[in-house]
């Protein structure tokens, strides 16, 4: 029996970016669902997403990409998916790899499937700072579960049922993907990355300055401490 899946579009001021988005989900995977979450944008993406008849939840207040992207799980857990795929509403991610982390998760090949671009290293690689910040998030997290990820920042990612139940229930906030990582590896949870090629945005700008990378390193590396150390104690 074929899996049924969902494709979770968070999105955050994307009309610039959202509507070729969405169309290339549509065009290359029609025998799959998709989902865009507007997180209580303030320019005009909800309204696209009318004008175009986009499937959309539209999110009254702003909840961040954690709390938008838990929406995404909730609403497939809500209505039975056997596979969930995160990708980003800014055009970074390049749907034609979606079937490739599908086939992963059919053949139980993993529990989580991340798309990785330090893998073969081509495409867009991000600023020099923020790989440096990467790698060094990718350090922390062997020192907490003894598993290497490469691309721990990387918001390209197929789940299983399984996950799919544990995160609608409990998913980081914030800048939550290296700490949703942490969470699924001390769950048991097994983690293999495909490479991938990402494109700088289409249009508009991160939402993460310099400024904003500071607190994001201190704040990422607590908490992943933190949630290493409430799990053993939860277990306990």
């Amino acid at each position: 029996m074929r899996k049924k899946v969902l494709i979770i579009i968070p999105a955050y001021n994307e009309a610039g970016n959202i509507e070729q988005v969405v169309d290339k989900v549509i065009e290359n995977y029609p025998q799959y669902d998709y989902i865009v979450i507007n997180d209580a944008s303030r320019d005009k993406t909800r309204e696209t997403c009318i004008e175009k008849g986009y499937q959309f939840i539209d999110q009254p207040i702003n909840l961040g990409i954690g709390g938008t992207v838990q929406n995404g799980y909730q609403y497939a857990l809500e209505n039975d998916y056997d596979i969930a795929i995160q990708i980003d509403g800014d055009g970074q991610h390049d749907v034609k790899y979606i079937q490739e982390m599908v086939v992963k998760l059919e053949n139980k090949e993993a529990d989580i499937v991340i798309g990785s671009r330090f893998i073969e290293k081509e495409g867009f690689q991000s600023s020099s700072m923020r790989r440096m910040g990467i790698s060094i998030l990718s350090m922390i997290i062997w020192f907490l579960t003894w598993k290497r990820v490469k691309d721990v920042t990387s918001g390209f990612r197929a789940v299983n049922r399984s996950f799919i139940g544990i995160y609608a229930k409990d998913y980081p906030q914030d800048y939550p993907e290296p700490e949703a990582i942490v969470s699924a590896i001390i769950r048991g949870g097994k983690i293999i990355e495909v490479p991938v090629i990402m494109q700088e945005r289409i249009s508009g700008e991160s939402s993460i300055n310099i400024t904003k990378s500071v607190y994001y390193m201190i704040k990422v590396v607590l908490a992943l401490f933190i949630c290493r150390i409430s799990f053993g104690i939860r277990r306990k």
